[in-house]
């Protein structure tokens, strides 16, 4: 298992990311961890899980990422006598990841925390960072804490299963990276890889994870906990995106409300005179590489509602809303819009 880096957050505690090609590497290191442990999944990657006795399982989907599961995961680990010096193990995409970690955090005020991503999504989303939360009263994450991993597997023959839309739904926070990076290392990577990335080379695969999670690295070992503004460019696009999913129910994929949101952010940003012409074609120009399902039409009945969910969104400061635009490759701007400037973009 090779070490690739490490990601420090606040009060000095890192992450370790760890790089695999083998399941077994990752089920061995897993059970080394502690004698105390529990293993949550849910019945997507249950297969993944070297310890079944141990292993709480959830319902899988977004629906499910509520005190319910919360719940569910903090009995169990009481249940099997878990200590506090004990290891929180998620198995699993980014659902299971994030209520894994919140369960870690509340566990006797600060268990162990271990993040075995299974989807391309949580590896290059969920997996670093420290965000941890469930949703609440049909907003995503508003319920949670910072509380980082010690380590992060990152196993990539579990790509291989993914379905192409799940895969997809990964690839649009990999593009979101391209595009908040300071070079263009992995923009070109991914236009000149296109190829070997779609049809799942694990050598692409693994290059590709890397550049992106180094990207995500960088904004969130300069703003850690979110107070600077710097780590909120991370949300380029899902203030629109957000908002199409909690106004669908999450009938749409994360991933595909992120592209669409992008493009949103992008277009927003072109009409405001924040984003340069030439900038914002060369973006639209990596997007359309991909086959994302990102064309969506809010209908007018709908406008009130997704008006309303981007209010919810995190970013919000002083009781304003703030979207993340660009103004160049990593030059991440924050700037609200009015409810007409909403409007106008989900026609």
């Amino acid at each position: 298992m090779d070490k690739r880096f490490e990601v420090t957050l606040q009060n000095d505690i890192k992450t370790n990311v760890w790089f695999t090609t083998d399941n077994n590497e990752m089920n061995e290191k897993i059970l080394s961890l502690s004698p105390s442990y529990v293993i949550v999944t849910d019945e997507n990657s249950l297969k993944y899980s070297p310890d079944k006795e141990r292993t709480v399982v959830l319902k899988s989907g977004e629906e499910n990422k509520n005190w319910e599961s919360l719940e569910k995961i903090l009995s169990f680990a009481l249940n099997h006598s878990m200590a506090r010096d004990g290891v929180f193990v998620a198995i699993g995409g980014g659902v299971v990841c994030d209520m894994t970690a919140l369960a870690s955090a509340l566990f006797m005020r600060g268990a162990r925390l271990v993040l075995c991503p299974t989807t391309l999504l949580s590896m290059v989303d969920a997996s670093l960072g420290g965000k941890a939360a469930i949703d609440f009263m049909n907003t995503k994450n508003t319920v949670g804490a910072f509380y980082p991993a010690e380590d992060v597997i990152l196993s990539f023959p579990v790509l291989s299963t993914l379905s192409d839309k799940e895969f997809m739904c990964g690839m649009g926070e990999v593009v979101k990276h391209a595009f908040l990076s300071e070079d263009d290392a992995l923009y070109k990577f991914l236009f000149s890889n296109r190829d070997k990335i779609l049809e799942r080379d694990e050598y692409a695969l693994d290059k590709m994870v890397e550049l992106s999670l180094r990207v995500k690295k960088s904004y969130i070992e300069r703003d850690p906990m979110e107070k600077k503004g710097i780590r909120s460019a991370l949300n380029f696009g899902h203030t629109f995106g957000h908002a199409l999913e909690s106004i669908t129910d999450y009938s749409i994929s994360h991933g595909e409300a992120v592209v669409w949101g992008m493009k949103k952010a992008l277009t927003s940003g072109l009409w405001q005179g924040i984003t340069p012409p030439e900038f914002y074609l060369w973006c639209i120009d990596l997007i359309s590489q991909f086959p994302f399902l990102d064309e969506y039409t809010v209908q007018k009945k709908d406008y009130e509602r997704f008006i309303e969910a981007t209010k919810k969104d995190k970013k919000k400061s002083g009781g304003v809303t703030k979207f993340v635009f660009l103004k160049g490759l990593g030059e991440p701007v924050l700037s609200p819009l009015s409810d007409d400037q909403v409007a106008a973009m989900i026609v």
